[in-house]
């Protein structure tokens, strides 16, 4: 099996939460326009003041990917100042940058979630749907070693990453949302537990004791992951298409097993504008 050599990362979204903790944060005034002007993976870090974005692409490229295919909404001028305005094969942080366009379905008021966001990127690169391809939120700073793990050859199409909860440096809270994986003796996904209920989560334990939560990077065989997401029902709540629950709806398919590589390492990300201290010290 050949290694795998594209990146899906999900960088749009409203950054609502990021936004609304702006006010309250110990920010200089000009980082807090920027911050409230665009979305929250172009926010300058560091010392450089380069944004996340830049640095997640810097460690996919030294993972080995070559191509990032970046998936924004319509009004993506931001993200164009920054990586280029050609549609597709744009350099940006070593790779070859291609935009994915996620259009609103007709009638409604927002896109219609995650699934959907990887179902029209590979509508609009058919390539994608014959490939491997991994997937990661745009938000969160995934390790060399992180992204590298899924780069890597495999014996199997699918995989995810499975992040130790203990290593992970969040307030309980934070912690407590997350998606918790339901594994088996074999490092296989027998499920994914949203918003776990805190009383069951010690089932969940594996056999060296961590409770492994995911954070959202996975990789795919495309043509195997497609139907799925095309056909993903939509959360009655949320009223979106979203790519955990097509991940869910994978694992109960014997003929497609997603193999979790465990991990204990922290993730650092961008969920509230305090995070945006704990990058300061980026080259």
């Amino acid at each position: 099996m050949k290694p795998i050599t594209n990146l899906l990362i999900m960088a749009g979204g409203a950054s609502s939460r990021m936004k609304r903790s702006l006010e309250d944060a110990q920010l200089s005034e000009a980082t807090k326009i920027i911050a409230r002007s665009v979305h929250k993976s172009l926010i300058p870090l560091g010392k450089s003041q380069k944004p996340l974005l830049y640095y997640l692409v810097q460690n996919a490229v030294e993972a080995g990917y070559t191509d990032i295919y970046l998936i924004t909404s319509p009004e993506n001028e931001a993200f164009q100042d920054w990586v280029g305005t050609k549609k597709s094969h744009n350099t940006f942080a070593g790779a070859a940058v291609h935009f994915v366009i996620q259009n609103t379905p007709t009638g409604r008021e927002k896109p219609l979630g995650t699934a959907d966001a990887v179902q029209q990127a590979m509508e609009q690169y058919p390539d994608l749907q014959t490939e491997y391809l991994s997937i990661c939120n745009g938000d969160n700073f995934y390790s060399v070693k992180a992204l590298r793990l899924l780069h890597k050859t495999r014996d199997t199409p699918h995989a995810l990453i499975s992040y130790a909860r203990s290593g992970l440096h969040f307030d309980n809270e934070r912690i407590a949302k997350f998606a918790v994986m339901d594994i088996d003796t074999q490092d296989f996904l027998k499920n994914i537990i949203e918003k776990p209920d805190p009383e069951l989560v010690e089932k969940y334990r594996d056999e060296s004791g961590e409770i492994r939560v995911s954070m959202n990077v996975f990789s795919f065989k495309g043509d195997l992951l497609y139907p799925y997401l095309k056909n993903c029902p939509i959360h009655p709540e949320r009223n979106e298409k979203e790519l955990p629950e097509a991940v869910r709806s994978m694992t109960l398919d014997k003929d497609h097993p997603i193999r979790c590589f465990p991990l204990k390492e922290h993730l650092p990300d961008l969920t509230s504008a305090d995070d945006i201290f704990s990058f300061s010290t980026l080259e």
